[in-house]
């Protein structure tokens, strides 16, 4: 394998350097404010903060990520205030580090009446956490180096695929997710061997999806594993390149990973009440509609109407039926296998 960028050394971080609270205007005497920590990137989670404000006059005082520390940066402040809560929300990209904010007793179970419709194995059955407006994981390919595009994850073991797949490291992110959820499902000893005929096929690890995306757009690489908002934000520019949902027959198709948002309360923070508040309009269905209406084309998880013509819908999406509280208890085994034997050459 190829070594493309220092992979982050992000485990144990505690994620305070560089993340800013965003007070663009100052709160007024008085005003009520709740404190929400999201990874979702700035541009599709801020329109949505700001809807909350004007309908509802609550101040909300936002902590982002880093591009570097992403989810795990926060979880890790998460746990460091555990005893001092300073987040009444958390807003979470993924789902598998929102679980292991339950499992540390960070969060309060808060069973919100816009969670109704949502598909019962999206949210946590003791209410510990939310799931709404998913991602998928696509095999990305370019049009230009690529006449017929594999269907299936099988299919990037092959010969024809060697040394042309390019995904991120499994260790962080959403490929991280997909690596416990194909341990969950598929068991250890199918995973494995899938990750070692990976190995043998000279796979392509590199910092992050964005980056897989970026070199199937440049050619570097013909197909990726990546999530749907990166491969729609490529889409969208014009670049010749498209995506397939893998493993999609209904006959033999194990089905893709859809992963989705997760909101959930925090255990003691300042203010309970305009907490709830703030998860109620976040599992809105108007929220789902304009996070699918954004570049990064998020997937409603419940029926939407008027949804854009590119955005698939969950009933028309073949999943592979992951456990994710199942798949969270598989990722230290998984993460240690992959430390062992599938790092870059």
């Amino acid at each position: 394998m190829k070594r493309h960028a220092r992979l982050p050394v992000l485990l144990g971080l505690i994620g305070l350097t560089g993340l800013c609270i965003s007070l663009s205007c100052k709160q007024k005497p008085g005003q009520e404010s709740v404190v929400l920590y999201t990874s979702l990137d700035r541009p599709h989670s801020e329109p949505i903060i700001r809807l909350f404000e004007k309908r509802t006059g609550i101040r909300v005082k936002v902590v982002y990520d880093t591009e570097a520390a992403k989810t795990v940066g926060l979880v890790n402040r998460l746990i460091a205030e555990k005893k001092n809560p300073q987040a009444d929300v958390f807003w979470n990209s993924e789902v598998l580090r929102t679980l292991v904010l339950k499992d540390k007793g960070v969060l309060s179970a808060y069973a919100s009446p816009a969670a109704d419709n949502i598909p019962a194995d999206m949210k946590d059955p003791a209410h510990y956490w939310t799931g709404f407006a998913a991602r998928a994981r696509v095999i990305f390919y370019n049009k230009s180096r690529v006449g017929e595009p594999p269907k299936t994850l099988e299919e990037l073991t092959t010969p024809p695929w060697k040394g042309k797949v390019a995904i991120a490291n499994p260790l962080f992110g959403t490929t991280n997710t997909q690596l416990a959820a194909w341990w969950s499902v598929w068991g250890a000893d199918r995973t494995k061997d899938f990750l070692r005929r990976m190995h043998a096929n000279d796979v392509i690890i590199c910092q992050g999806n964005a980056m897989a995306r970026d070199m199937v757009v440049s050619g570097e690489a013909s197909v990726c594993l990546t999530d749907t908002d990166d491969a729609w934000a490529a889409i969208a520019h014009g670049h010749p390149v498209g995506m397939i949902y893998p493993d999609q027959d209904r006959g033999n198709g194990q089905g893709t990973l859809v992963i989705p948002n997760t909101v959930c309360l925090i255990k003691g923070g300042p203010h309970a009440t305009n907490a709830r508040k703030l998860i109620d309009f976040l599992l809105s269905e108007e929220v789902e509609k304009t996070l699918a209406y954004s570049e990064s084309a998020q997937i409603p998880l419940r029926h939407v109407a008027g949804l854009p013509g590119h955005v698939e819908t969950m009933l028309r999406i073949k999943r592979i039926p992951v456990d994710f509280a199942k798949a969270s208890r598989c990722v230290r085994d998984a993460g240690l296998h992959v430390q062992k034997h599938f790092q870059p050459k």
